[in-house]
């Protein structure tokens, strides 16, 4: 089942980071999510499966630039690869092609990533060594909206 986030689930998100660090997150990362999950979170969904989040993602808005972020997407690792990744990108996708003001779709991502997203129909745009963390590097990808349509 996927619903929108609720601050009840922030215990459930934060252990989902926790379950993904070092391999996947920087041990600094946790702060931001927290952050993140306070402050700036405008459309973030879970997913869950027997009442226990398995997955979350959201997407923040930029009304003046016409685009729409993917952010903070996080699998349970016990679920990588089983396709809850590609079912919140999908739902998130279906909420995009409502609003008719956003033109593209960016993520930031990892070099640990990027290949989900680029298989989810996104490009490189480039490239920043050490920026989450040292050896967590900036993949920035972009997507035009009328690709999903």
């Amino acid at each position: 089942m996927i619903r929108r986030y609720s601050h009840t689930d922030k215990p459930s998100v934060i252990d989902l980071l926790k379950k993904n660090t070092p391999e996947y997150f920087a041990l600094t990362e946790e702060e931001d999510l927290n952050h993140y999950l306070d402050n700036e979170a405008e459309y973030y969904i879970v997913y869950e499966e027997n009442n226990t989040i398995i997955g979350a993602g959201g997407i923040n808005f930029f009304p003046q630039e016409k685009l729409a972020r993917m952010s903070w997407d996080i699998i349970d690792p016990n679920y990588h690869g089983k396709g809850i990744g590609k079912i919140l990108m999908q739902h998130r996708f279906n909420h995009l092609s409502e609003n008719p003001n956003i033109d593209f779709i960016v993520v930031r991502t990892t070099q640990l990533v990027y290949k989900f997203y680029a298989k989810m129909g996104f490009t490189l745009e480039r490239i920043k060594k050490d920026y989450w963390a040292k050896g967590f590097d900036l993949y920035e990808m972009k997507m035009q909206i009328k690709s999903i349509l």
